[in-house]
């Protein structure tokens, strides 16, 4: 029995830690958060100023005009600071990170302008991801990553730049964000 009571109690020992991980892990994870839904954010976005405001109203677009259309945006848009993503339906990662754009945008959209630039895709499976990620904000078509190439965005996926209200780029993040909270983290470190 003295030989047994170790490797029983090890073996308790570690259920208890594997049932109090996974049940920790369920209550805090994101991805039990309610389904995102467009006009939901859209009213909850109403009242933002005008520039802001005509992203929403474009919310889950896919815009054309390439760069002109673009560096317009970018002009309209002086004065707040701009979150542009750039993604492709066809990137996982860009799938995972879509519901922490998803939430954040519609949290800071009446102060933090948010673009997508969608690169090396085609715009049916691109609007098929839009239907299935909503975000309360437009995305210009970049096929051949001529936009991307003017706000410096390395070539892979995805890629976030953040643009300050003079219209600098203030960061460049690499890759995708796993949260909510790292996201608006970069926000608040590299636009406020």
């Amino acid at each position: 029995m003295k030989r047994r009571l170790p490797w029983i109690l090890g073996v308790v020992l570690l259920t208890v830690v594997l049932i109090v991980g996974l049940t920790q892990a369920r209550q805090g994870g994101e991805e039990d958060a309610a389904p995102f839904e467009l006009g939901a954010a859209r009213r909850e976005l109403q009242g933002a100023p005008k520039p802001l405001a005509e992203l929403h109203a474009q919310s889950a677009e896919l815009l054309g005009g390439g760069v002109p259309a673009f560096e317009d945006r970018l002009a309209a848009l002086k004065g707040h600071p701009v979150v542009i993503n750039k993604w492709a339906s066809w990137c996982n990662p860009c799938r995972a990170e879509f519901p922490a754009f998803q939430q954040v945008a519609t949290a800071r959209g009446k102060q933090v302008a948010f673009l997508g630039v969608n690169g090396s895709d085609s715009s049916d499976p691109a609007r098929r991801f839009l239907a299935d990620f909503p975000v309360p904000f437009p995305s210009y078509v970049d096929p051949d990553e001529k936009i991307a190439r003017r706000i410096k965005a390395p070539a892979n996926y995805p890629i976030t730049v953040f643009v300050d209200r003079a219209g600098k780029t203030a960061f460049i993040h690499q890759g995708g964000y796993t949260s909510q909270a790292d996201l608006e983290r970069d926000i608040d470190r590299y636009l406020s």
